[in-house]
């Protein structure tokens, strides 16, 4: 094996504390971080410490890379010790590093070769390929990070533990008021559907109400899944429905107008939104750039670095941007739509809260349609954030 050092950082206070409990811990353990607080950094700290053949499972292609440059920037060691294992490159050296889509259809063939195994992101991966690698793995040693402590889908209570379980944890709070992050406002914008969306909104939901009544969403889901046509025809209203109101036009309105106002004043601004069809629109009316998941990689690539380089600017990124992207910072966030999940939040959020020159304040519009689900999710995720 090779035995790195670290060059060009110096560990934080919470990155050497989270390094020494997965220490104390056998080398096993998920670390729970926010996003923007250097999560990397801690898995890079912990090869050095435990110099063994290393596979390291990302959630995107994208971080893949991010992984690999960060390991040359951040350590002494020669690039050709690092191994890629992807589509277009099959390589296994003493530190591999995969995505979980590769290591997922790769694991059994490679895992006799590793000691340590690192999944990032591991609040995120799909709960059967998690388990899969988690299990098939051989690895003595092993460790997780995560943005939050807490699965969407609940299952962090089964999967957490075949890593070791959540050993160390800071709040986005705790670091704020350390200086680690910066101070933000998450500031709730309420708008209303035009007459003409309202009446076909209930129109849709009194459909939806006759198929289902008041069966969960979930439950409506696995019906559909075995093949229930009433469940599935209203899922097919639900999503109707959805895209109702996530293309309500006040919504593009509004979000084009706080982005306006706050580029005039100096700043640079992130809007997040689920629909291709509505980034478009968007950036059309601010002349802002553009970043979708259509867009080739490398050209994602130069529009980063253009954003990056600006003083000010206005950026708007469809889910593709959610994910393991480096997107520099910005202080200012709308949503003008997203999934309304808790973890969808706390990312978005994380991509504000890397410390800024003079601590300038971040913000957080988020856009909500009243009198409507949006509303009800929207307190949901806000007593979410307070507990």
């Amino acid at each position: 094996p090779v035995k790195p050092n670290l060059r060009n950082v110096s560990l934080r206070y919470y990155q050497r504390e989270a390094v020494d409990k997965w220490i104390q811990n056998n080398y096993r353990g998920i670390i729970a971080l926010p996003t923007g607080s250097g999560k990397t950094i801690v898995g890079i700290a912990a090869v050095v410490e435990k110099p063994v053949r290393t596979l390291i499972v990302t959630y995107t292609r994208e971080q893949m890379f991010q992984w690999r440059d960060m390991f040359i920037k951040y350590t002494d060691i020669d690039p050709k010790f690092i191994g890629l294992m992807y589509s277009e490159e099959k390589r296994l050296a003493p530190i591999t590093i995969t995505t979980y889509q590769s290591g997922f259809r790769s694991i059994n063939e490679i895992s006799p070769f590793f000691n340590l195994l690192v999944i990032d992101e591991v609040h995120h991966l799909p709960a059967d390929k998690f388990r899969y690698i988690a299990r098939h793995s051989i690895a003595k040693y092993k460790m997780g990070l995560s943005a939050t402590p807490i699965r969407e889908d609940g299952k962090h209570e089964e999967l957490f533990p075949l890593l070791g379980g959540i050993i160390y944890y800071k709040t986005p709070d705790e670091l704020v008021e350390q200086g680690y992050l910066s101070r933000y406002r998450i500031i709730t914008v309420k708008v209303s559907l035009t007459p003409e969306e309202r009446k076909i909104f209930e129109e849709l939901r009194k459909k939806y109400r006759a198929l289902v009544g008041e069966t969960s969403f979930q439950e409506v889901l696995e019906a559909a899944r075995k093949g229930d046509s009433k469940a599935v025809e209203a899922l097919r209203i639900h999503s109707k429905m959805k895209m109702l109101l996530a293309k309500s036009y006040s919504k593009i309105n509004k979000a084009v107008e706080i982005a306006r106002n706050e580029y005039e004043n100096g700043n640079k601004v992130i809007v997040f939104t689920q629909y291709i069809e509505q980034a478009n629109e968007i950036s059309k009316r601010l002349n802002a750039l553009l970043l979708t998941g259509e867009i080739p990689v490398d050209t994602r690539k130069n529009i980063l670095t253009r954003f990056k380089e600006s003083e000010r600017g206005i950026l708007v990124v469809t889910t593709v941007g959610d994910e393991g992207l480096d997107i520099p910072d910005a202080n200012i966030g709308i949503i003008v739509s997203g999934t309304g999940s808790r973890r969808q939040f706390i990312q978005r959020l994380g991509r504000l809260l890397r410390p800024k020159k003079n601590s300038v304040e971040a913000k957080l519009y988020e856009i909500v349609l009243e009198k409507t689900p949006e509303e009800y999710l929207a307190r949901k995720r806000k007593r979410l954030e307070l507990e």
